[in-house]
């Protein structure tokens, strides 16, 4: 099988000659430029070999052009620091409007899905990583999750307003994703659908509405939807039958389902298996192939895709990963 086939029958269910497997992280000295950005995704692809890329743009593309500043932090392990932000008072939800994906911070993370393509696009699939409006509204008001719990409180009316400008602005951004070769999205909730954060009924209304108009947008264009699941205690079931090819979650977190509970629950393609922050980054990678095997006996290596359970940090040790890899092999 090649990359692409061996992707198809994995989220499928059919038999695969291996599992797919890829893994992903922040570069936060090289993402600030297209190229250098589209270089590191590109490196890190070719030398691991993965199956598939899940592209990892700097998380504040999302908020720029609605002028929150951000700045490098200096440390190459550290994520950039927010400096300013156009929401200091529930009022201020009101006043963002919709973004056009051609302009700004949106249009460069479009021409590094256009250089992306022409490098590895024939051979694999590659998907762009897009937050939940509730997602991108917590980092338009720096990062801070509070500022968005006070005004789905205390004004509900200009927190919808703001989830309503969010949302349009990026199922037209993901269509042009979609458009620039992207084989679909990575669609990640941002901890807010677990119970740490909201409610079941609170993330039904300020969550999963504008999830499924986001995602209603692009199902029939994209061939490898993803919703990433982020957190511990999540919806799990809430959301699992949302319209994407497969479901992505910390199967290791606590109060979530793993790997064989959530393809039974769901009937959906799985992803995951690898602990990011503790066996890849800290592990060895004698750990890295036990948790490898422990993900593939609870799958039987179908309908699954191995992949960690969130981003992994830029000092993952090279050595992990080449392991995680070889243990498809074994």
């Amino acid at each position: 099988m090649n990359k692409k086939e061996r992707v198809e029958a994995a989220l499928r269910g059919d038999p695969v000659d291996r599992v797919p497997a890829s893994a992903w992280g922040h570069d936060f000295t090289r993402e600030w430029d297209v190229l250098s950005h589209v270089e590191s995704m590109v490196e890190n692809f070719n030398r691991y070999d993965w199956d598939y890329m899940k592209v990892n743009p700097r998380a504040s593309y999302h908020v720029e052009g609605w002028g929150v500043k951000v700045g490098p932090s200096g440390d190459p392990y550290k994520a950039p620091v927010f400096e300013d932000t156009p929401i200091k008072n529930a009022a201020d939800w009101r006043r963002i409007r919709p973004l056009e994906p051609d302009r700004g911070a949106l249009a460069d993370m479009l021409k590094a899905l256009r250089l992306i393509n022409h490098e590895i696009g024939y051979d694999a699939y590659f998907v762009q990583t897009i937050f939940c409006p509730l997602g991108v509204a917590k980092y338009l008001a720096g990062n801070d999750a509070a500022p968005v719990l006070y005004s789905i409180r205390e004004d509900r009316k200009a927190m919808h307003a703001a989830l309503r400008v969010i949302t349009e602005t990026f199922s037209a951004y993901a269509i042009a994703c979609l458009e620039e070769g992207a084989s679909g999205i990575f669609y990640a909730t941002n901890g807010w659908a677990s119970e740490g954060m909201l409610t079941a009924d609170q993330y039904r209304e300020f969550g999963e509405q504008y999830d499924l108009e986001f995602l209603d947008a692009t199902k029939r264009r994209g061939k490898f939807n993803i919703l990433h699941n982020c957190g511990t205690h999540i919806y799990f079931d809430q959301l699992s039958s949302y319209p994407v090819q497969a479901l992505s979650w910390d199967a290791w977190g606590e109060g979530n389902p793993d790997l064989g509970e959530g393809k039974k629950r769901s009937g959906k393609a799985v992803m995951g298996g690898i602990r990011q922050k503790m066996t890849l980054k800290s592990g060895s990678p004698e750990q890295v192939r036990d948790e490898v095997a422990q993900a593939l006996e609870l799958t039987g290596g179908r309908h699954f895709l191995l992949a960690p359970g969130c981003s992994i940090p830029p000092e993952t040790p090279a050595q992990n990963l080449e392991a995680m890899r070889r243990a498809l092999f074994a």
